[in-house]
């Protein structure tokens, strides 16, 4: 989408493409965090100025918001459709394979932006913190209620405490990240995410339910 914002000093409107502008500021924030991410990063890679980014975007604040619902839109959909999934085992199995992939891939920055954005916000960005913590909350709470009704269907064993088990794939997520950040290959995460969904197989699931 091309959209025209009007450049204060030659009175003419300057054509840029905002889905773009708003990808590059998505990949800086992904890269850098909230806190460290500058208006002068963010002017560079989107090719605009600081008037026309507050023009088309709003403040810092409400460029990120859009940059992250982008993020869980785009990069970080799987997330969501892991929960759609049959069976327990296929959700902690799709969600952990499709994290391998996604935070060590090359083509964009390694890791998580909503659990690096989070970890690196001081008490000066106390609500972007707690607007990425939110968003890692409800998934895990997700996760449980996911769980508790693979117990109810003898998907799960009867002794499977949901809320504990959503914890431990959560845990193997964000380890998963810190590995990414740390130089950890596709490789060596979907190995990771295989033994994980072993273990969850071997400690949880009752094989009744294919």
């Amino acid at each position: 989408m091309t959209v025209e914002i009007l450049a204060k000093k030659r009175g003419r409107p300057v054509a840029f493409d905002y889905e773009t502008a708003l990808q590059n500021a998505m990949h800086a924030f992904w890269q850098h965090g909230y806190e460290g991410t500058s208006m002068s990063t963010l002017m560079a890679v989107m090719g605009m100025n600081k008037a026309s980014i507050y023009a088309a975007y709003g403040s810092k604040e409400a460029l990120f918001k859009k940059a992250l619902e982008r993020y869980v839109q785009g990069p970080a959909s799987f997330l969501a459709a892991s929960l759609a999934q049959p069976t327990a085992l296929a959700v902690v199995q799709l969600m952990l394979s499709q994290a391998a992939q996604m935070l060590a891939d090359q083509l964009h920055p390694v890791g998580c932006l909503v659990t690096q954005g989070a970890l690196a916000c001081s008490a000066e960005s106390a609500e972007i913190k707690a607007l990425l913590g939110g968003y890692r909350q409800t998934l895990e709470q997700q996760l449980a209620q996911r769980f508790t009704r693979a117990v109810s269907e003898q998907d799960l064993l009867a002794t499977t405490d949901p809320v504990i088990l959503a914890k431990l794939v959560m845990t193997v997520h964000q380890g998963m990240v810190v590995q990414a950040v740390g130089g950890a290959t596709q490789a060596e995460l979907f190995n990771v995410a295989a033994m994980a969904t072993q273990l969850v197989a071997q400690g949880y699931t009752t094989g009744q339910v294919k």
